[in-house]
């Protein structure tokens, strides 16, 4: 069996070694690379402890963890394994608290960033290719129930304003490919110049946009060959021929399940993370949980998150 078919209970029974084994054939299926010069002549350091190397070219030593989202953790190689698999084959995402109490991790804390690294891995800017064909664009919002006394309780609102727009949900803008890939991410206005260069930025110019009846999305077929199809649901109309937004739809039911069954609250701050761990989730979901969990660990290479930065007051990596 190859190594990115390897499913949750098989790497659970991973020693260190093996683990280790198991992420230099992710990061190094050409043999080891060196992280500070790029070099591919290295000789292992026996004196030193296992899976370290050192450069022919500039002398230095490193380890498979080195320059990635494992890089300077005190955590275990078969943890982050079994991490890694958890979070990439959890339709709605694993919680740091189940990381924790699965993993034998020592704090929430610890847990918690280790998460938020692996959900750097997963994410996928800059995009590969544009979103070509029909392309799917809605927005929604994240976040909980306004309380009494917050200053933006829809009870208190005009009635015009007991849309999300006036209370402190978060929207989030999503791009769905037919049959394809998702791009989401949130955005800090609904109006017509954010949407407009958001989609711009994705999708390729032969696209056909299909939004829903929002005033936003008005005039968006003058930037795009394939013009503009809408779906008017405020009549109850959800598909009209070839034009619908189910699938943009059917994407943000999985990230709002996870938030409210999984998560329970995601802060403003760390919102674009879990949409890059739905997005990533979502774009890979016709591998087997085995291939999804190799392809993010294949991507951890060249990012690192370190906790001060992770819980700065302006954090935004």
């Amino acid at each position: 069996m190859a190594k990115d078919d390897f499913n949750l209970s098989q790497v659970s029974a991973m020693t260190e070694e093996e683990a280790r084994s198991y992420i230099e054939s992710a990061l190094w299926p050409g043999g080891p690379v060196c992280p500070h010069c790029g070099g591919k002549k290295a000789w292992k350091v026996k004196a030193a402890r296992s899976g370290v190397f050192k450069c022919e070219y500039c002398h230095k030593e490193f380890s498979v963890t080195v320059g990635t989202v494992m890089h300077g953790s005190h955590i275990a190689l078969r943890q982050w394994v079994i991490a890694f698999h958890m979070m990439t084959s959890s339709k709605k995402g694993a919680s740091a608290l189940q990381l924790q109490r699965n993993l034998g991790l020592g704090s929430y804390k610890t847990a918690w960033h280790l998460a938020h690294r692996i959900r750097l891995s997963m994410n996928t800017k800059p995009i590969q290719a544009l979103l070509r064909g029909d392309v799917e664009v809605d927005e929604t919002y994240v976040g909980g129930k306004p309380r009494n006394g917050s200053g933006n309780n829809p009870e208190t609102l005009p009635t015009k304003n007991r849309r999300y727009r006036k209370t402190k949900k978060t929207p989030v803008l999503a791009l769905v490919e037919r049959n394809g890939n998702v791009v989401s991410k949130p955005v800090e206005h609904v109006d017509a110049k954010t949407l407009r260069e958001a989609i711009k930025e994705v999708c390729h110019k032969d696209c056909c946009i299909m939004t829903d009846e929002s005033k936003c999305y008005h005039g968006i077929e003058k930037d795009f060959a394939g013009g503009h199809e809408v779906v008017n649901h405020s009549k109850k109309e959800y598909k009209r021929g070839n034009a619908s937004t189910n699938t943009v739809e059917s994407y943000f039911a999985l990230l709002k399940r996870g938030v409210h069954g999984i998560f329970h609250h995601v802060s403003k701050r760390h919102l674009h993370r879990y949409c890059d761990e739905f997005s990533f989730r979502w774009n890979y979901r016709k591998t087997t949980d085995g291939e999804r969990a190799f392809a993010a660990i294949q991507a951890s290479k060249a990012k690192r998150l370190s906790y001060k930065p992770l819980v700065g007051q302006f954090a935004q990596i």
